[in-house]
């Protein structure tokens, strides 16, 4: 998303050693690949040697933590800096990097190699490859598929004296739920229960303000009340979709859920707090992209049986939708090895490094991974990636998504957290902000 990725993964800053090469000795035969600092970029380290061996290029990285990551990106792109021959940049980055001549348009170079956009999740290339959107104009690889999801305590789930109160409470079984109002529930059945001695609480969400995190949570549950960006059939036409009377119902749950369910303090939380929260058994519930999921799956605490895994839920329509994550890779005008960065971009977009990508930690975009038969079932997480990239939906990938983003932060945050005034006054100036930036854009 957007700083989509400006999330702060204090958990995950030790990946930062690993995959971090300075740029100093850098030769012709030297390529940079620019990521964030975390688990994924460890996997695509060990997965370019592949690339070294039969290229003879070597790979250098710069990986920079999550929180300071679109800020560096971002100013080494508008200054036509020459650090990254290759950028796994957010998909929110496109339209400005298109529009600025920051990225190679790629059409010429996928048609020429037989690359076919056809081939990748739809969504991905939706979301991380084309601007403007639904053309078919290319800027990115899909790199790294990502969708908010949930994980839950399996284990707590499956207790029968638990399972027994909660049915007696609300007359079905403790199980995943099917939509939002039974999320609720089961985030209020665990609050302030104590199991093993341990008092837990229901749910982790997103509340950060500083970045992206509350916006990508709240849109999260938006999507599926029925919020909508604007006018299907008039674009930029915000009032009456924006703060339409579904979306306010949304956000008002949004709230409801932070304010009965959260644990003590979780009041400017993303990733790592989130995952810290799941991790230490503080919670039944836990809100994350899934790129968390193969780290949960491998933790000696809440590991293995213990945890499973679910898409979003519906909301009162009976329709589903989760918060795309993710990026595409994309080559950086200013890079002087252009060349080689194409070729890199050819070899990741085989089907056999593709599947070891998935093999290895990544989110593989490319169907002929996620769509063969033994994908569903290669992880316990599988599916679920499967059904909440079936739902996306992406936040403004606008050249002015920075301005778009900080308004959607401070009015959710305000209202979400800080009590201030209600849904509806929340939407009506986020409605107006955002009609404010496009029309100093020229959009009206």
């Amino acid at each position: 998303m957007t700083f989509r990725h400006v999330r702060s993964l204090a958990a995950f800053g030790a990946v930062l050693a690993a995959g971090v090469a300075g740029t100093s000795q850098a030769n012709a035969k030297d390529l940079t690949l620019c990521w964030a600092a975390w688990d994924p970029a460890n996997a695509l380290v060990e997965l370019s040697k592949d690339f070294e061996a039969k290229s003879g290029v070597k790979m250098k990285f710069e990986f920079v933590p999550w929180p300071n990551f679109a800020d560096r990106m971002l100013n080494e792109l508008n200054s036509g800096g020459k650090l990254c021959d290759l950028m796994i940049g957010d998909s929110q980055w496109i339209g400005g990097a298109a529009e600025n001549g920051q990225y190679v348009k790629l059409n010429d170079f996928f048609d020429k190699e037989g690359i076919k956009m056809d081939d990748f999740i739809p969504a991905t290339v939706v979301g991380y490859a084309e601007w403007p959107k639904n053309s078919p104009n290319y800027w990115a690889l899909p790199a790294f598929g990502d969708v908010v999801g949930w994980s839950y305590r399996k284990d707590w789930f499956a207790r029968p004296e638990l399972q027994a109160e909660f049915k007696q409470k609300y007359g079905r079984d403790l199980a995943v739920p099917k939509t939002f109002a039974e999320l609720k529930d089961i985030a209020e059945f665990f609050q302030k229960r104590e199991i093993d001695g341990k008092t837990v609480y229901g749910a982790a969400i997103y509340t950060e303000r500083g970045s992206e995190g509350i916006t990508m949570g709240v849109m999260d549950v938006l999507y599926s009340f029925g919020f909508q960006y604007e006018n299907p059939d008039k674009p930029y036409e915000l009032d009456g979709f924006v703060n339409s009377a579904k979306a306010v119902q949304g956000l008002e749950f949004y709230k409801q859920l932070y304010d009965c369910c959260t644990p003590p303090g979780h009041s400017d939380a993303y990733m790592s707090e989130d995952i810290d929260a799941y991790k230490s058994g503080q919670v039944a519930l836990h809100m994350n992209f899934a790129f968390t999921w193969p780290g949960i799956n491998a933790d000696a605490n809440v590991g293995g049986d213990k945890s499973g895994y679910f898409p979003n839920p519906a909301g009162p329509d009976g329709k589903a939708f989760a918060q795309l994550g993710g990026q595409g890779i994309s080559v950086v005008s200013a890079s002087e090895k252009k060349d080689d960065a194409l070729a890199y971009i050819k070899w990741f977009a085989q089907p056999e490094i593709q599947q070891k990508w998935w093999q290895m930690g990544g989110y593989s975009a490319l169907r002929k991974v996620v769509e063969d038969p033994g994908f569903a079932t290669s992880q316990p997480y599988a599916q679920t990636f499967l059904d909440s990239m079936a739902i996306v939906k992406d936040f403004w990938a606008e050249p002015s998504y920075a301005s778009l983003l900080q308004a959607a932060q401070k009015r959710f945050h305000d209202y979400v957290v800080a009590g201030q005034g209600s849904a509806q006054d929340a939407l009506d100036g986020l409605a107006k902000d955002w009609t404010q930036v496009f029309d100093d854009e020229g959009k009206y």
